[in-house]
């Protein structure tokens, strides 16, 4: 039976490469200069170092233009709040959103129910399954979550015929 996967994965390879880039320009930068501004990368997350809220703005505008010419999308990022650290200094972690969430699962399997399409969708740990008996009706599933869940990047993959 035909089927695809709704996913949503950043490329970690690319997300590491637009933070180094970013470090690269901190340290080069003259507004950057003598401050405690810098960006490190664990796991999935990203955190922010800096003397204030406007320096992290700015850190982050650097990482979202490097990430963008990674090709990665940035609603990948998920911005966290702003913590006070020691001294003057200030600190935010961002999280790289990878796998569905089950609220976002359901939303897209209650789509597909109401869509009148003749697929099936079903939530496998963090992604969505879609299942049906044509090609032309998983096509159709596809341009309808594209056009109803913009807020988060979703692909499409393991399509089997």
């Amino acid at each position: 039976m035909p089927s695809f996967d709704t996913v949503c994965e950043a490329d970690l390879v690319k997300v590491k490469n637009g933070v180094e880039n970013t470090a690269k320009e901190i340290g080069t930068r003259f507004d950057f200069k003598g401050t405690a501004a810098k960006i490190e990368i664990k796991d999935k997350e990203i955190t922010l170092i800096g003397d204030a809220e406007f320096q992290l703005d700015q850190i982050e505008d650097v990482l979202r233009n490097k990430l963008t010419k990674q090709e990665v999308d940035v609603r990948f990022l998920d911005r966290g709040d702003v913590q006070k650290m020691g001294g003057d200094k200030v600190k935010v972690v961002i999280k790289v959103r990878n796998g569905i969430e089950s609220e976002l699962a359901k939303k897209i399997q209650r789509l597909m129910k109401d869509s009148k399409l003749k697929v099936q969708a079903a939530i496998q740990e963090e992604k969505v399954r879609i299942t049906g008996a044509k090609r032309d009706d998983l096509q159709a599933a596809m341009a309808l979550i594209r056009k109803d869940v913009t807020d988060i990047p979703l692909t499409f993959d393991n399509f089997r015929d």
